[in-house]
């Protein structure tokens, strides 16, 4: 684990021990901002930490895959390279938190991530060989999916709740900034040409070993005696960490050599989570924080989606069916400096799409109350509706082709609400999933406790891969009977493309 610290807390909680009374109330203020403010401190490296896990690791999926599209001949089948883009991060999913038992070693493992990064990067950038070039996708792609798991188990060592939840807050945070990011940076680095782009990328991945080690606070800050302050900077919405059953999950000798998933030392010997137990701690998980995940990214990728990206470059669900005439200038000032072509509206969509996600995936870590737990699956329910709002837009259309800009004004409201809504999702759940009391039969034992807490935050990890992956099956259709159902009113331009 990260460096040992003086305790969250302990400096006030040392001095009201061994201070008898206080010599004058302008002292005691003194000492109560002085904590006041190294708390801050302490949240504000927790939240900086996790963000920059969340945009580095996922940023690095961005860059190798845009430039293994440039390396990939034209002739290669884009499903091979969609198939390696998501199914070893599904696979790593699946398999680390339901086959593994004992306790994580999160020092082994980030390592281990930051290494496949890099090789993957380095294996696309320096191989001509299409099988050498798919290999390092897929590593990549192993890669995100197990950092991603591990950074929000990572997250369930903090405790009490409020402070788990405010890691996750800003994970998402990052991740949601990667889309943009990581567009931004390949921007930049492929006019250096593909190879020198990305062997120079490949170095990004030390960030997350040097903020792991040099920012990171350690859990075991956060154990001891909380201030008001502190409490003022959570959720409002939360109850008060007194009030709340959770256990100090992390210690200084967590690290202690074992290997990762293997059953711990001395006297927590023989603790692991059985199959049973694992069934178990899953099974409320299902219809509470699962599904609503699932169909959130079901419905978001429907339209956009990532993997299709990777499959027929400008054609995926009901977004590249979303074409109108190039405007000009006379009657659409605005409009026509971004639009110069009917091919700009897709990357548009795209553009006003992930902004949007980011903004709701740091809806937490900008101060905004979370979503109560009834109302999780609220986000899936509107994406549904907006769903079926573009499908009707791309078909049909609201407005008729004399009003072609109201027609763009709207999709950009609606793919705007479907971003703000697959973000929220995202964030809610995982924070709402921290936020788990422990099972009352093994509170007390803290091993098989921690080991709950990361297992029930691991195991829904994959519901988002899931949802990506059938959405992109049943994109490829639809798009092409909306391309139809144009053509058919006389709307040729998805024909063009």
């Amino acid at each position: 684990m990260p460096p040992n610290h003086p305790p969250f807390g302990s400096g006030s909680l040392a001095t009201i021990i061994t201070r008898e009374e206080p010599e004058s109330d302008e002292e005691d203020r003194g000492e109560e901002n002085q904590d006041k403010g190294r708390e801050r401190t302490l949240l504000r490296k927790l939240g900086f930490s996790f963000f920059l896990f969340g945009l580095i690791n996922n940023v690095l999926y961005v860059i190798i895959l845009s430039a293994a599209l440039d390396l990939v001949p034209p002739a290669t089948p884009k499903g091979i390279i969609a198939f390696c883009n998501i199914a070893p991060s599904l696979f790593a999913k699946i398999s680390w938190p339901y086959l593994l038992k004992g306790r994580i070693r999160y020092t082994k493992r980030l390592l281990g991530c930051c290494l496949l990064s890099t090789l993957g990067m380095l294996v696309v950038a320096l191989f001509d060989s299409l099988y050498m070039r798919l290999l390092g996708i897929g590593l990549a792609s192993f890669s995100s999916g197990l950092g991603e798991l591990t950074f929000l188990q990572l997250s369930t060592t903090y405790a009490p709740p409020p402070v788990a939840g405010h890691s996750v807050g800003y994970f998402a945070s990052g991740t949601g900034a990667a889309g943009l990011v990581g567009a931004f940076l390949w921007w930049e680095l492929r006019g250096l040409g593909v190879r020198t782009g990305v062997g120079l990328s490949s170095v990004m991945p030390c960030i997350i070993p040097i903020t792991y080690f040099f920012l990171l606070p350690n859990p075991s800050m956060f154990l001891y005696a909380v201030t008001p302050a502190f409490e003022d900077t959570m959720d409002p919405s939360a109850p008060a960490i007194s009030t709340l059953p959770y256990t100090p999950l992390a210690t200084a000798e967590d690290e202690d050599g074992e290997e990762e998933g293997t059953l711990p030392s001395g006297p927590k010997r023989g603790i692991a989570l059985s199959a049973s137990d694992k069934w178990r701690l899953a099974k409320p998980l299902l219809t509470k924080y699962m599904l609503p995940l699932f169909c959130v990214y079901l419905v978001r990728s429907f339209p956009n989606n990532r993997v299709l990206e990777l499959i027929d470059d400008d054609r995926k669900g009901i977004s590249p069916t979303l074409l109108y005439p190039v405007p000009t200038s006379e009657g659409h000032w605005l409009l026509s400096k971004i639009i110069h072509s009917v091919r700009d509206y897709y990357p548009l969509w795209q553009l006003v799409y992930q902004a949007t996600v980011f903004l709701s995936r740091s809806s937490i870590s900008l101060g905004l109350p979370a979503l109560p737990t009834q109302l999780l699956p609220l986000p899936a329910i509107i994406q549904f509706i907006l769903l079926l709002l573009l499908g009707y837009e791309s078909a049909v259309g609201f407005f008729g082709d004399e009003r072609e800009s109201m027609s763009v004004f709207l999709v950009f409201l609606l793919v705007s609400l479907e971003g703000i809504c697959g973000g929220l999702a995202y964030v809610n759940v995982f924070y709402r999933i921290n936020h788990e009391p422990p099972d009352p039969t093994t509170n007390n034992d803290i091993e098989q406790t921690r080991q709950e807490r990361e297992f029930k935050i691991g195991s829904i990890g994959f519901s988002d891969g899931t949802g990506i992956l059938l959405a992109s099956i049943l994109a490829v259709p639809t798009e092409i009977e909306l391309c139809k159902a144009q053509v058919g009113r006389g709307k040729l331009l998805c024909k063009g493309l």
